[in-house]
Formats: structure tokens, sequence, C-alpha cells
């Protein structure tokens, strides 16, 4: 058996095994045929990035491929229609790179707070049971493979990186710290942030809601001035790069983005931080907070000097898009497999 945790973002889809991670966007676009496969001028691996899967029929591309092949793309910041139309596609294509063999596979996975209690019985479904899956890879081999999903188990999706920092690698207490104090979480996603209390591993209803304010707002805005300024509309998953890099090129003319970057991801950190105050106004006896995500990792800097308590420190070299999902897998082994040193899939399948 093997154990995944999979974390299906409006932004980026994770996943992890324990000894491999993926991440890749969380686009899909019609598969078509691309007649010159070979790659020009030798630049290195191009395959990581080449993700074309078959499921139920139908053939997609996904991820940067989709982004830069499919003349058809898509790309949601609904919760329904993520769910009805994409997650399975993405979960599937996460496990199909990670599985080896007819390995029957548990897996984690989690949904924002807000939309766990509507749709976690959906996604689980959706996700349990026997799935053929195809993967074609760039120069157009296709392998076929059966995901034989066992068990599923939806968690609160800060959860995961509570348990990351709580547990070790064969689902063992770690940090026995977080399992007796107050902790509060922040997780800044793509579309949503959550907000969460653990005291003494007991959730808690009253401290815990999903809002809008995701770096998707902060992106809309940068989006929006660009439009202004260039008169093209750029799709925000396509801003990543730019962002990170401080600037982008529009039709030959660079825009720089550093200034209006920091302006709105401060303002943004600090619609944050008075959400987080209005919410744990009466859980003044905090202890400590984590602050998670992809979303968390690029609006630290703003939003710590604007929180009234302790932050727990967080490795800067491990990237925070994979806090929860390792905590995801983290918990499965704590689940299913504790103290058991996973296994290699290969050497698994020939027992």
């Amino acid at each position: 058996m093997e154990i995944l945790g999979i974390d299906i973002g409006f932004g980026f889809t994770k996943a992890t095994d324990g000894k491999r991670d993926l991440v890749f966007k969380s686009v899909l676009g019609e598969a078509t045929d691309i007649q010159f496969r070979e790659e020009m001028i030798a630049a290195g691996d191009v395959d990581e990035n080449h993700l074309q899967v078959e499921i139920d029929g139908k053939s997609y591309f996904v991820g940067e491929l989709a982004e830069r092949q499919s003349n058809v793309r898509f790309f949601t910041l609904d919760q329904a229609q993520f769910i009805a139309k994409f997650a399975k596609v993405f979960a599937l294509a996460a496990a199909a790179q990670l599985v080896k063999g007819f390995v029957p596979i548990n897996l984690v996975t989690g949904l924002p707070i807000g939309y766990y209690r509507e749709f976690k019985d959906e996604l689980a479904k959706l996700l349990i049971g026997e799935h053929k899956v195809t993967l074609i890879d760039a120069s157009g081999k296709r392998e076929e493979k059966s995901i034989s999903v066992n068990k599923v188990r939806v968690v609160p999706q800060p959860f995961g990186s509570l348990f990351n920092l709580m547990l070790n690698d064969l689902g063992e207490m770690a940090d026995k710290r977080l399992v007796k104090d107050k902790i509060g979480i922040i997780d800044v996603g793509f579309r949503t942030s959550d907000y969460t209390i653990s005291d003494k591993m007991r959730y808690s209803e009253r401290g815990s809601r999903t809002t809008d304010s995701g770096i998707a707002r902060a992106f809309n805005v940068i989006a929006t001035k660009l439009r202004e300024n260039s008169g093209v509309n750029i799709e925000l998953y396509r801003l990543y790069e730019a962002i990170d890099n401080g600037k982008i090129k529009i039709r030959g003319k660079e825009y720089d983005l550093k200034a209006l970057t920091e302006q709105i991801f401060s303002q943004l950190a600090t619609s944050i931080a008075n959400e987080v105050d209005r919410l744990w106004v009466d859980d003044w006896d905090i202890d400590a907070m984590i602050i998670t995500g992809g979303g968390g990792s690029v609006l630290a800097k703003h939003l710590k000097p604007l929180l009234n308590g302790v932050i727990i420190e967080t490795d800067p070299e491990h990237d925070m898009r994979l806090y929860n999902v390792r905590g995801y897998r983290k918990f499965g082994q704590h689940l299913w497999a504790r103290g058991n040193a996973p296994q290699d899939p290969e050497t698994k399948a020939t027992k």
C-alpha cells in the first residue's frame, strides 16, 4: 500500500509520497496533436513540464503544458465547479506520476474550512475506487496505469501544516508542544485564506473561517493595472513568474511590477491581519500562530509585523506551498502505517 498526500488547490496542485514532491499549475487544456515534438536545441529536461493524461476517455494537457500548447484552457476560482470538473483530473494526474504498477493507495487531501462540510463527501466519492489513467510523455509514448484508491481522508485544509510540524515522516509525534498548546493557523492560498485554531488538538469552530483574501485578490489588482496600461488581459495563472521576477514583457514592452506588487501585497497583508484580529478577538490565550500556504510565503514579511502574538518560525528553505500536502501524507502515515518506514513502490509490488 502506498500513502499519498494530495493538495488540490486553485493555484497549484501539490502531491507527495514522502520521497518525491510534485507541483503543477491547476490549469486544464484540451489536448492537441503536437506535430513536431523534438526539442530544437537541448536546454535540459523538458519532460518535467509535459503532463498529458487520458482519464475517462478524455485527453487533457495539464499545468504548464496546457498554458503553452492548448487553444482552449480551463481555470476557475469557483469551488463547486472546481470540485465537479477539475479536482478528479488533477488528483489522478498527480497520483499517476507517483504510483508505479498496480499498488493500491490510501490518500489524504483537504478542503478550505468554508467548503469542508459541503464538499468533503463529494470529493472523497470522486477519488475512491479504480481509475484507468494513461500518461503520455513528450515523445508521445503512452503508459497506462490502474490507480486503485482504497481509502480517502478529507481534512480541513490548514491542519495539514499543523500535522507537518507535529509529525515526523513515520507519522509519529515529533513536536509535543503543538499537541498541548493553543495554535492559530493562517493559511493563505490562491483563492482563499483559511483561519483555524487547534486548542490542544481540538478544532475550534468559533475560531475557524474561510475568506476571499487569497493571493488572487492581489493578482486581480495587478492584472487590472496591466490591462489599463497595455490593453491586454493577462490570465491570473500567467502572473506567477512575472511577479516573482518583478517584471513582465507584453508585446515587446517591459513593465516593472516591483513597486506595485509590494504596495498590493502590503494592503492584502493588512486585510488578513484585520481578519485575524476580528476572528480571534476572544482567543487572546493563543500560544502561537503559524503562517502557511503559497500566499503565506510571499506575504509573510508583510504580515508578521501586523500580527499580535508569537509566530512559529518555519524553515525559509522549505517551499511553504508544500506544508499542507506533506502534513497530509504524514497524517496518512499516522492513520494507516504509523512507525513503518515508507517502502519503495517497486519493492512492494513484487511481494
